[in-house]
């Protein structure tokens, strides 16, 4: 390309405006400089022309610079369509003009050049997402979603052809940017240090952004360019009443009565659009029929939005108020036209991962200062504006400074499947900004076993380079590569494009109607299903052939219950099995459905596919009925459908709502004995989990799909306070058939026993009368000692139980064989007999004790310190306290009357007799007239009788 094929129909007046203008000197010494790292971090306010000068400029086709081939990486398909087309406007062409729409991406190679794309005539900028690839030979400046971006990496790490890469938007943390920023430093260090990386944020981390660019060096420069002169002023709106926070999926209704409330009041206050940002689609549908009957046209746009809806609202009105209700797509990289007022919810939505029960979905949040800033930054990008935050000032610092990190939260299968293909199965030689939680990269590597992604080592194999091509979560790409051997190409890329962007809810919750539905419709959700199911029909065939898609996974998929932005199944899924390992060879994508399968020529119903793909997608989700509408998945979960039990109902309220058509009590799936459960959450405080989306299966197909999970054995366990012993066929935590067990393994027994003793404690056994006083001795010489005296409480002795009663042990078959056990001739095992101290037993702890009258006393050791209980006549003459362990211990004394009541305590006998003495014989002496009182008891004869024996003797 030369200076002569720069168009010169520029709007130079709007170009000149951009303030982002005053840091390009400094971001071109960074990139440029014989100085400057090639890399940079730029910080830019909204509405400065980060996003589209600064390609333009450092592409060259502005007429300043050197021509050069740039990449634009957007985290979402709205942002990089709408860039790239104010791009091509401010150059004043259109965007990739000439190129096919909607063609098969697998003919692009991956580099900007539009090799092998067939009519590729398009102009200087052009952008391609997932399906759709507007860019030719010309094409300078494409924009491309960063998953887009992560598939070309895969397939030319060396990005022929391509000089500056540019990762907008980089504050938002999303896991494929920053695996993007990891594979572009690993590309530099060792491939191409010519290439130049520019990490662009309107609100970010700039000096961790900034010390990952620079490496070893240094960290990059930050180049920091000034906002615009529009200044956005601040309304705090908080709610008069309190609001529940919101949990889940679920925002208080009372939150979203006042956000349309706040709406109503900025089109009376103000003038200009409202731009309202709300967390979900359910959120935005509610609200927007709070808006009913405003005078303005409510526009709704989301990631589920079709293309030409989320187009027509960049694009302005016709000159009538408009009031958009928006997720956070609308937070970043494009400007509503005619924007003035921001109504702020507070909230957003993202992805989390129950590890507990294996089941990842959105959750609703507080969203964070910067994005909270991002968002007042739409309303004054044409001119002055105000945002209306619906939360008070003083929460305000309370918010988090940042979004958390999707790396983080967030499943890390299709992560770690990336890392695998790029040959670090590890990640720890990528230059991340947040170590992946350790926990979550072993369960996604796990998962990946199953799938037949990566070997033993966590290396991609063949199979797992050809599902990271097909732009699918790894589950999907299992269940589309195997399923289409049985079902073929077509149909299981119809029943897996419903399942990586969950169908709306009026769709049901049955897999199989829902497939049906989406034939049938024309709403936006069926166009998209049906060009999803397109492309992965042409990405069997041509990942088989080792061709190049330009795909990414679906947006509006990882929030759904497939969840396809994160990591393996987590503890009660137990990932490591959670699928086939055997790589299967999918048939060619012309194939028809059920040819080879084992159904015959005219294939399985509609239904019986639709299970087979759910289950193949997650088979520690096949579930058995325990009840109605209640059911037990392989993982160990419960979990029910939506509409029974006592959950909460469906949608966004906080109370119970009727569910949609074809979901709880009027579902089918209500009577199935079998489901293959597609998409599950869990609602906050609830027990189980809720089923979203199903199919009815069999089990044979649940075994088939799931055969990993499948075993059989013995079992003997402790249950009910019995030994249970039987030989168990399981799926999972499903128990399929069981038969008693006559004779079952020795070892396997006395594991039970000791279990049932671990649960309900050593008073299974038979203590003798002499046995617990055992015990206490041997616990106080342990205490006062230590070694080689055993600790014997009952924790340590449960711990040791195979050693102390190994024999009795063997013997048991219930209960009642237990309680025939001697505890206290068991306990003698644990005396120390090898060094030589048990023989000593007597000697350090007696149990009884001799006193003056010659009477043999025994001494109890159940407290703190030892006691002995004597009358007090017996110990006369005495001077000394008995002492224990040595002498190491003084026995505390406990002087009881002639009717055994205590009369004093004392660990000093000499003192007693001296000081208290007289007390006591004053107060007992008429009480008791027939024992003796001498005047001198130290002096006095030690006796067990009264004093007319006394006498008589």
């Amino acid at each position: 390309m030369t200076r002569h094929d720069i168009r010169h129909a520029i709007r130079r007046d709007v170009l000149d405006q951009l303030t982002v203008r005053t840091a390009l000197p400094a971001l071109r010494a960074a990139l440029d400089g014989p100085d400057g790292p090639g890399t940079a971090v730029l910080c830019a306010p909204p509405g400065t022309g980060k996003t589209t000068l600064v390609p333009l400029e450092l592409a060259g086709l502005t007429g300043a610079g050197p021509v050069r081939r740039v990449l634009v990486a957007e985290p979402r398909r709205i942002a990089a369509r709408a860039a790239a087309r104010r791009m091509a406007w401010l150059l004043g062409e259109k965007v990739g003009k000439g190129a096919t729409r909607g063609g098969s991406p697998g003919t692009e190679s991956g580099g900007v050049s539009g090799r092998g794309g067939g009519r590729a005539t398009g102009g200087q900028v052009g952008f391609t997402v997932r399906g759709e690839r507007r860019a030719g030979p010309r094409t300078a400046v494409e924009v491309v979603t960063t998953g887009v971006l992560l598939q070309r990496l895969q397939r030319d790490p060396e990005l022929a052809g391509v000089d500056v890469v540019v990762l907008d938007e980089c504050h938002e943390r999303h896991l494929d940017a920053d695996t993007c920023a990891a594979f572009l430093l690993d590309v530099r260090e060792t491939l191409r240090p010519e290439l130049r990386l520019v990490a662009a944020s309107a609100t970010t981390d700039a000096e961790g952004w900034a010390r990952l660019l620079g490496g070893a060096e240094g960290p990059a420069p930050v180049v920091e360019a000034a906002g615009v002169s529009h200044s956005v002023g601040v309304v705090w709106a908080p709610p008069e009443r309190p609001v529940r926070p919101a949990h889940g999926m679920r925002v208080d209704p009372a939150l979203l009565a006042h956000v349309a409330g706040v709406v109503r009041r900025a089109l009376r206050e103000r003038s200009g659009d409202v731009l309202c940002f709300l967390p979900g689609v359910g959120e935005i549908g509610r609200v927007a029929g709070e808006l009913a009957g405003v005078d303005a046209e409510v526009l709704q746009v989301h990631g589920r939005a079709p293309a030409e809806v989320q187009d027509a609202v960049l694009g302005g009105g016709n000159g009538g108020r408009r009031v958009v209700l928006a997720t956070s797509i609308a937070e970043s990289s494009l400007t509503v036209p005619g924007v003035r007022v921001v109504v702020d919810s507070g909230l957003a939505r993202v992805p989390r991962m129950d590890h507990a029960r294996g089941l990842s979905a959105l959750t609703t949040v507080r969203a964070s200062r910067a994005a909270a800033r991002q968002r007042a930054g739409r309303a004054g990008r044409e001119a002055p504006g105000v945002v209306y935050r619906c939360w008070s000032e003083g929460e305000d610092g309370r918010l988090p400074r940042f979004p958390d990190p999707e790396i983080k939260v967030a499943d890390l299968t299709a992560f770690a499947l990336q890392a695998a293909c790029w040959g670090d199965p590890a990640a720890t030689g990528l230059a991340l900004l947040d170590t992946p939680p350790a926990g979550a990269l072993a369960a996604a590597r796990d998962v990946l076993k199953a799938v037949g992604a990566v070997d033993a080592e966590g290396r991609a194999t063949e199979r797992g380079v050809r599902m990271a091509r097909l732009g699918l979560h790894p589950r999907l790409a299992r269940a589309l590569l195997d399923g289409a051997r049985e079902v073929g190409v077509r149909r299981a890329a119809e029943v897996v494009a419903l399942l990586s962007e969950e169908p709306p809810r009026a769709y049901g919750d049955d897999l199989a109607d829902a497939w049906r539905t989406a034939r049938r419709g024309g709403d936006a959700y069926a166009v998209r299903w049906r060009q999803e199911a397109r492309r992965l029909s042409s990405a069997v065939g041509a990942s088989g052939a080792g061709g190049g898609l330009d795909v990414e996974v679906s947006e509006a998929g990882r929030g759904s219950g497939v969840e396809v932005s994160g990591s393996g199944e987590g503890a009660d899924g137990d990932a490591s099995r959670a699928g086939q390992s055997a790589d299967v060879q999918a048939p060619g994508a012309g194939e028809e459905p059920g040819s080879g399968g084992a159904w015959g020529s005219r294939g399985p119903s509609d239904d019986v596919v639709a299970g087979l793909i759910a289950a193949l997608a997650f088979p520690e989700r096949v579930a058995r009925a325990r009840g109605a509408g209640s059911y037990l998945m392989a993982s160990g979960t419960r979990a029910e459908l939506a509409g029974t039990g006592h959950g909460p109902g469906v949608g966004t309220g906080w109370g119970r709502r009727p569910s949609p058509p074809g979901t709880g009590d009027g579902s089918r799936l209500r009577d199935a004995v079998w489901l293959a459960v597609a998409v599950a959450d869990r609602p906050v405080a609830a027990a189980s989990a809720r089923v979203r989306l199903a199919a009815v299966i069999d089990e044979e197909t649940a075994c088939a799909a799931a055969r990993a999970l499948c075993s059989s054995g013995e079992e003997v366990g402790w249950s009910d306070g019995e030994v249970v012993a039987r030989s168990v066929t399981r799926l999972g935590a499903i128990e399929l058939a069981a038969r008693p067990l006559t004779a079952p393994d020795p070892g396997l027994l006395r594991e039970a026993v000791v279990s049932g003793l671990r649960q309900e404690g050593l008073g299974l056994l038979r203590w003798s009368a002499g046995a617990p006083a055992l015990r206490q001795r041997m616990a106080f010489l342990h205490r006062e000692l230590g070694a080689p005296w055993p600790d014997v409480s009952d924790a340590a002795l449960v711990e040791r139980v195979e050693e102390w009663l190994g024999v009795e042990l063997g013997q048991v078959r219930r209960r009642g064989d237990l309680a025939r056990i001697d505890a206290g001739q068991a306990l003698t095992r644990l005396l120390p007999w090898a060094t030589g101290d048990a023989a000593r037993l007597d000697e350090l702890a007696p149990e009884r004790i001799e006193v003056p009258s010659g009477s043999r006393v025994r001494v109890d050791y159940s407290g703190e310190q030892p006691v002995l209980a004597v009358k007090l006549q017996e110990m006369f003459g005495r001077q000394e306290s008995p002492r224990v362990a040595d002498g190491r211990v003084p026995v505390l004394v406990h002087l009881l009357s002639p009717a055994g009541h205590p009369a004093a305590v004392t660990a000093d006998l000499a003192s007693f007799w001296r000081d208290g003495y007289r007390s006591v014989r004053a107060e007992l002496r008429g009480r008791y007239p027939k024992h003796p009182w001498p005047e001198n008891p130290s002096m006095a004869e030690p006796t067990r009788h009264t004093t007319a024996r006394l006498k008589r003797g």
